[in-house]
């Protein structure tokens, strides 16, 4: 009662907001139909929501009828990358395996790493050679350099990559039976659920893009296929995400906006993911429930805030080194945007970017300083983002005019059907703004002939298509038809 007296109007929010999450009725119309918005959940009452929860639940109903929630644990400040040998004995670990890459390994951060778990006198191994954008190799490499050295617990630190390996590291030296495609997704691997607990990971991000500081997601090229593909399940997040903004102030410039791009696409894509009550099939065992659920009233509340965040201060993170404001706030939207696409899921964009990334013609982005060509992870999501939120605007437009005007674009007076142009032209106008960025495929040296292999290494990535508004899965000629489509509107900008 003290919280009403003191602000009615955020306590009078918090509990419209809670019987919303509690109810989630089948009847709402933005879950029981994607054209519609999704409601604003201080539009549900309490009568509503007595009146779902007293609504018998159909067995036979196929669409899923409930979400999860998971993230990490998250501690956010300046400065607080010291309290990790702190964190470090206060799980009982005796073994420590920290994972780098080289770059990060010469950086502050991991001297301030090094002097925690020194301090505390916990054992400590280094391995520094993780590969930008990981490829199935790179991944076996650090398994088999972990397994003598025994770990029981993980330090990550670095950008995705580098949390993504030790996520990998540690679920296969939890599993040392397993084959290395058994968790892999489906169809490119088995897709078995991972059922055990594994070794406490605690990560520790030098970037501001991937939020996998908080995801159950890993993600490398499955070099065989010409694909980038991944692992997704619960069991995988880090125990403990640290966010010290001072550990991104190292980025370059061009570090900056491609990591920021990638919490841009996060952020869209999960807020106009399919409602999480259209998903099919309904699990037949909680366990088989996937961390990509579709849009749900929890993960909308952070990844709309990531957007706007990411609007506002990614530009000035990339034009000024010194802004340590805007990478501060980047940090924290990276990490935001993590919880809500972490639950929510991501769909084209992403499910697009994976052949981008593995078909590469040999395109070297400007300001990664790495021996092979390289289309940084955020660009490769970012090339398509103008030709697919033209497409899905039409599942969706209040939502997508939600998102322009995030970009700042009055929407008072456009009209439904130009909702996805109008999201369409804000998204290329910011990204034609940010600069270095290329205006589509073409600019990454693909061609007009190199579609249908862009094509061909979309279809299998389901786990994200299947959340996509305007896509159906089961139709594989009309879901090719669509990515023809929209691969061809990707050439340029």
């Amino acid at each position: 009662m003290a919280l009403l007296r003191v602000a009615p109007t955020k306590a009078a929010r918090a509990l419209s907001l809670l019987k919303t999450i509690a109810s989630h009725p089948p009847q709402c119309p933005c879950h029981s139909n994607p054209h519609h918005h999704h409601h604003n959940p201080s539009t549900l009452g309490l009568t509503q929501a007595r009146r779902t929860l007293a609504t018998p639940v159909d067995p036979s109903r196929q669409k899923e009828y409930a979400f999860e929630m998971a993230a990490s644990s998250i501690r956010f400040g300046p400065g607080c990358t010291s309290e990790v040998g702190m964190d470090v004995k206060n799980m009982g670990a005796q073994r420590v395996m920290v994972v780098t890459d080289k770059t990060v390994g010469k950086l502050p951060v991991m001297e301030t790493v090094r002097r925690a778990l020194e301090s505390e006198g916990v054992k400590f191994e280094v391995f520094d050679g993780v590969r930008v954008e990981p490829k199935d190799s790179s991944v076996q490499t650090a398994i088999d350099y972990a397994k003598p050295f025994s770990p029981d617990l993980f330090l990550a630190v670095g950008g995705g990559s580098v949390i993504d390996t030790a996520k990998l590291m540690n679920l296969y030296i939890s599993n040392p039976s397993a084959t290395f495609l058994d968790f892999v997704n489906a169809p490119l691997g088995h897709g078995k659920p991972i059922q055990n607990k594994l070794f406490p990971l605690i990560a520790i991000p030098t970037t501001a893009g991937t939020g996998s500081e908080t995801t159950g997601t890993a993600i490398f090229d499955l070099v065989s296929k010409r694909a980038k593909t991944g692992i997704a399940h619960r069991n995988l997040k880090p125990t403990l995400g640290i966010c010290d903004p001072l550990n991104t102030r190292s980025m370059p410039s061009a570090v900056h906006a491609s990591s920021g791009l990638d919490v841009l696409c996060h952020s869209l894509e999960s807020w106009t993911a399919i409602p999480y009550q259209e998903r099919t099939p309904r699990p037949t065992n909680p366990i088989l429930r996937p961390a990509y659920q579709g849009a749900n009233p929890i993960s909308d509340i952070f990844s709309l805030h990531a957007l706007r965040a990411t609007v506002k201060y990614l530009p000035r993170a990339v034009r000024d080194p010194e802004d340590f404001e805007a990478q501060e706030q980047m940090l924290l939207a990276a990490t935001l945007a993590g919880v809500g696409f972490g639950n929510a899921g991501v769909h084209l964009c992403h499910g697009m970017s994976y052949p981008i990334s593995g078909q590469n013609p040999g395109y070297a982005h400007e300001g990664y300083e790495v021996p092979d060509p390289l289309i940084p992870h955020g660009v490769s999501v970012a090339v398509s983002a103008p030709a697919v939120f033209r497409f899905t605007g039409a599942s969706n437009p209040q939502r997508h005019l939600d998102a322009a005007e995030c970009f700042g674009v009055d929407t008072s007076n456009v009209k439904k059907e130009s909702a996805g142009e109008v999201l369409s032209e804000a998204l290329s106008e910011f990204l034609v703004k940010l600069g270095g960025q290329p205006r589509g495929l073409k600019d990454l040296g693909f061609q007009k002939k190199d579609l249908e292999g862009l094509v061909e290494g979309t279809m299998p990535q389901w786990r994200v298509l299947m959340l996509a508004p305007g896509v159906d899965v089961t139709d594989v000629e009309g879901e090719r038809e669509v990515l023809r489509g929209l691969f061809e509107d990707a050439l340029e900008y």
